[in-house]
C-alpha cells in the first residue's frame, strides 16, 4: 500500500529529527568541554515530539516550551549556529548569549521561549491563545511542558480557565516518565496526564510520542479542532529521554537494561524504515541526508566557538523597551538577513467579540447541580 504522506514531507521530517539529535550530541561534548555553562537538558530520544507538530503547524503558530528548549526551534528552522551560540553564552546567540541553554526565544519563527520555572509557560501560553482569539486571529498557540509540571498548581488553574474560554491552545505534555529522577507513577494518584483534561471539559489524548508521524496527525487534528473554536486539547505524548534529565544526571534511577529496551522505539530509524518499507527511498538519501546534517552541526560548533563574548555593555541593555525602541532582529543583527518580521495590532484595534461568561452556561450548569429549581 501507498504511504499518504508525500516524499518530501517524511525527506524534511527526517531531515531534522536527524539534526536535533546531532545537535544535542554536539552540544553535549561542548558542556563536557566546558564551554557551556549552567544547565543543558538534552532532547535526544524525543525529537518526534518536537518535529511532528512543528510540521503539522502553520509557521505563524504561536509556541513554547520548557527548559529543554533546543529541539522546538531547531525544527521551527531556527538558525543551528546561532542557538549553539546562546548555549554557550556567546554575542552572536538569539538572545546574545543571556539567555542560555533553558531560554532559547525566535520570534521570527514565533517561538516564545524556554522557561525555567517548572510550568511557568502554561499560563503564559493560554495569554497568548487569549489574544489570538481578542485580535480575531486564525492562530493556534502550542505549549510544551514536561510531566512533572502537570502537578503543578497552574496547570489545573490554566486548563480550567482554557476551557471556560474554549481557548484556540494545545497542551502537549512530554512525558518522558521521570520528572527529574522520580518516576511519574511514584508522585501522581492518576499517572496517565491526558485523563486530567476530562476534569475541565477539555479534550485529552495519549499519543505515541516516539512516532514523528503519530504527533504528526494528533496536532494536526487538534489544530483543526482548535481553529474551529471548538476549545484546547491536552495531548499527552509518552516519549523517552535516552540521556539523564540535565548534563549533570547520571541517572542512576533506571537501569541500563530499561534504556537500551527504549531504544528500540527511537523515532530516528523509525522513520526511516516506513520510509523504505514504501519504497520512497533509499540508503544513499538518507546518507546524503547525515552527511549534510553533519557539515551544518559542525559549522554551527565552528560558528559558536569562534564568536565572541557580549560585552560588559550588554550587561544594562534589554532589560527594558525604551519607547519607540525598535525590536533588535536576531538573525538580521548577527547574519545580516532580512526576515519578516511579526507586526501585531495595537491596543486601540482591539474589541472582545465573544462573551466571556455566558449567561446561559452558568444557569444551565446550575439546574445540572440542582441549585435552580
Amino acid at each position: 500500500m501507498a504511504s499518504s504522506y508525500s516524499k518530501e514531507l517524511l525527506l524534511d521530517m527526517y531531515r531534522k529529527m536527524y539534526l536535533i539529535r546531532r545537535f544535542e550530541e554536539r552540544a553535549g561534548q561542548q558542556y563536557t568541554l566546558g564551554k557551556i555553562a549552567g544547565f543543558c537538558h538534552l532532547y535526544i530520544g524525543q525529537e518526534a515530539v518536537a518535529v511532528g507538530p512543528a510540521e503539522a503547524l502553520r509557521p505563524d503558530d504561536y509556541m513554547l516550551s520548557a527548559y529543554r528548549d533546543h529541539g522546538q526551534p531547531l525544527a521551527r528552522g531556527s538558525d543551528a549556529g546561532m542557538v549553539m551560540a546562546e548555549l554557550m553564552g556567546r554575542g552572536t546567540g538569539y538572545s546574545k548569549g543571556k539567555g542560555g541553554s533553558m531560554h532559547i526565544f525566535d520570534i521570527e519563527h514565533h517561538f516564545y521561549g524556554g522557561y525555567g520555572i517548572v510550568g511557568g509557560q502554561i499560563p503564559l501560553a493560554a495569554g497568548m491563545a487569549f489574544a489570538s482569539r481578542y485580535r480575531n486571529e486564525d492562530r493556534v498557540t502550542v505549549c510544551y511542558f514536561g510531566d512533572a509540571a502537570a502537578n503543578q498548581g497552574s496547570f489545573h488553574e490554566t486548563l480550567n480557565m482554557a476551557s471556560k474560554w474554549k481557548l484556540p491552545v494545545i497542551y502537549i505534555c512530554e512525558n518522558n516518565r521521570y520528572g527529574m529522577g522520580t518516576a511519574i507513577s511514584r508522585t501522581s494518584a492518576v499517572a496517565e496526564i491526558y485523563k486530567r483534561a476530562s476534569a475541565y471539559d477539555m479534550r485529552g489524548e495519549p499519543v505515541d510520542g516516539m512516532d514523528v508521524l503519530t504527533m504528526y496527525e494528533a496536532v494536526k487534528d487538534a489544530a483543526e479542532y482548535c481553529r474551529a473554536g471548538k476549545g484546547p486539547v491536552l495531548l499527552e505524548a509518552n516519549t523517552y529521554r535516552f540521556r539523564g534529565h540535565s548534563m549533570a544526571d547520571p541517572a542512576t534511577y533506571r537501569t541500563k537494561q530499561e534504556v537500551e529496551a527504549e531504544r528500540k522505539g527511537d523515532p530516528i530509524p523509525k522513520l526511516r524504515a516506513y520510509m523504505q518499507k514504501h519504497g520512497m527511498a533509499e540508503d544513499s538519501v538518507f546518507e546524503t541526508i547525515e552527511e549534510e546534517v553533519k557539515a551544518l552541526v559542525d559549522q554551527a560548533v565552528k560558528f559558536a566557538d569562534e564568536s565572541p563574548e557580549p560585552s560588559l555593555d550588554e550587561l544594562w541593555r534589554d532589560t527594558i523597551v525604551e519607547e519607540g525602541e525598535e525590536d533588535v532582529r536576531p538573525r538580521e543583527r548577527v547574519l545580516g538577513q532580512k526576515v519578516n518580521w511579526p507586526k501585531y495590532p495595537s491596543g486601540q484595534e482591539l474589541k472582545v467579540t465573544w462573551d466571556l461568561e455566558p449567561r446561559e452556561q452558568a444557569e444551565a450548569a446550575d439546574k445540572k447541580a440542582g441549585l435552580i429549581r
